[in-house]
């Protein structure tokens, strides 16, 4: 078998983890030095690290599954093949902490087909951790090893966005939740402005995520959020019901109370407005 063959007999799940390490080695590389901006929209920008990260996971994609389609934050989509399978790639998330040399990032490569999300990997540049899952389980990766993932609210550490867009903030917005009271009093609030967050949430490093918006095919979140449906979290949209319906936005959470804690902060909010 030549090489052609053997990228083309890599699984999905080896295959997700050496896209997002290639990623994550560029980002590596380039920390800390001069970056070119590319403005987008709001104030947002991508610097060479994103564009460079996208094309080498890109390069990895392609070797293996050439006729895939693929959905990335910088380049969009590209790919034509006849196929319900979509690879979601979000290079560098973290961008704004990375353009100040704040090692907060993460790079996201997930696999839609069909309707579910069938592997992922969210990897963090500066601790060479990749946190994985193939569907049935989550694990982290370690100089080679893998350990599973196992979710836990004892730190009360709850992560949440605070970046735009905010489709539901007449009746919810994360800004207003840190502020009340209730959530003073249950838990610790942090906003590390990536979606590695939502990774530690999985791995027992954070107690919950909470973020607004319409998260459907975002190449930012369909990681992180496999990995914590695999690892066995509480995941569904900020009102309760399950992801991508509804109201949207996302609240995964370690386990059923802090779930229940949140969702019940969040009501509040609805009914102050009614």
């Amino acid at each position: 078998m030549g090489i052609y063959g053997l990228r083309m007999s890599i699984s999905d799940q080896d295959l997700v983890i050496e896209a997002a390490e290639a990623g994550a080695a560029v980002v590596r590389s380039h920390y800390g030095s001069a970056l070119t901006h590319f403005p987008k929209d709001a104030g947002d920008f991508a610097t060479t690290a994103d564009v460079e990260a996208e094309q080498a996971i890109v390069d990895v994609l392609r070797g293996a599954r050439p006729e895939d389609p693929v959905l990335g934050e910088e380049g969009g989509r590209t790919g034509r093949g006849a196929t319900d399978r979509l690879w979601l790639v979000d290079p560098l998330c973290g961008t704004l902490n990375y353009a100040v040399r704040n090692m907060l990032a993460s790079v996201n490569v997930a696999l839609r087909t069909g309707a579910r999300t069938t592997v992922a990997a969210s990897a963090d540049p500066f601790t060479n951790e990749v946190f994985w899952t193939g569907g049935a389980a989550a694990y982290v990766r370690r100089g080679g090893a893998d350990e599973r993932l196992t979710p836990s609210a004892g730190s009360k550490l709850v992560d949440v966005n605070l970046d735009p867009p905010f489709p539901n903030h007449a009746v919810f917005s994360a800004a207003r939740m840190l502020a009340d009271e209730g959530f003073i009093g249950q838990f610790r609030p942090r906003v590390v402005s990536t979606t590695l967050a939502v990774a530690w949430v999985a791995a027992g490093r954070r107690a919950a995520y909470v973020t607004d918006g319409h998260l459907r095919d975002s190449v930012h979140f369909a990681a992180g959020i496999a990995l914590c449906q695999a690892a066995g979290c509480v995941v569904t949209g900020i009102d309760g019901g399950p992801i991508h319906a509804g109201a949207g936005g996302l609240v995964a959470a370690a386990d059923e109370r802090t779930h229940a804690a949140l969702l019940t902060l969040i009501a509040g909010q609805r009914s102050r407005q009614d």
